[in-house]
């Protein structure tokens, strides 16, 4: 005789599986198996955001700007701020804080936790600390991850990917942009 599977049994193995991942993955694991009505939505595009974020400087360190290009219901928005003297990896951290600040103002509280939120980033270090497959050892990039940490937990569904400098052109292009405005009246 063969056990009979309940769909509260599939539901609780899912919990379970959760529980043991640890907080990383939990949060969105858990937004796939409770809301699938509202993932469904997003991946049809319907209430999805994406972010392309890029941070650079001029000298390592040096003068250093973040571009940001934010996609959402055919709006293309497009941010760029000079940053002042900071090395790269530091003004990657700040193009995507900055990013994830402007979307937050531009949707609202409740509207970045109706939807699915993909930050597109060309620093593989960024990307691999983030996902937690680097440990984050420099002091001021351990209080900008925290920064990015605490403003992440306000989206009910965020995924990091990294991807090519070439994958990334018009946020690399705001930040040049923004490089040379500021040296320009700099000198």
């Amino acid at each position: 005789m063969s056990p009979v599977r309940s769909p509260w049994r599939k539901k609780f193995n899912n919990f379970f599986r959760i529980r043991l991942t640890g907080n990383v993955q939990k949060k969105r694991i858990m937004s796939e198996v409770n809301h699938n009505n509202r993932v469904k939505q997003t991946s049809n595009g319907v209430n999805r955001v994406i972010i392309h974020c890029d941070g650079g400087s001029r000298g390592n360190p040096g003068p250093s700007a973040s571009g940001v290009v934010i996609e959402y219901n055919g709006n293309i928005k497009e941010y760029s701020q000079y940053l002042g003297e900071k090395t790269n990896n530091e003004a990657e951290y700040e193009a995507v804080i900055f990013a994830l600040k402007k979307t937050k103002a531009l949707l609202g509280k409740v509207g970045v936790k109706n939807r699915e939120v993909e930050v597109l980033v060309d620093s593989e270090l960024l990307f691999k600390q983030i996902t937690g497959k680097y440990k984050v050892l420099d002091k001021k990039i351990q209080s900008l991850f925290l920064q990015l940490w605490n403003l992440k937990i306000d989206f009910s569904l965020i995924v990091f990917r990294h991807i090519l400098r070439d994958g990334n052109k018009q946020a690399d292009k705001l930040v040049n942009r923004e490089l040379d405005t500021c040296s320009s009246v700099l000198f």
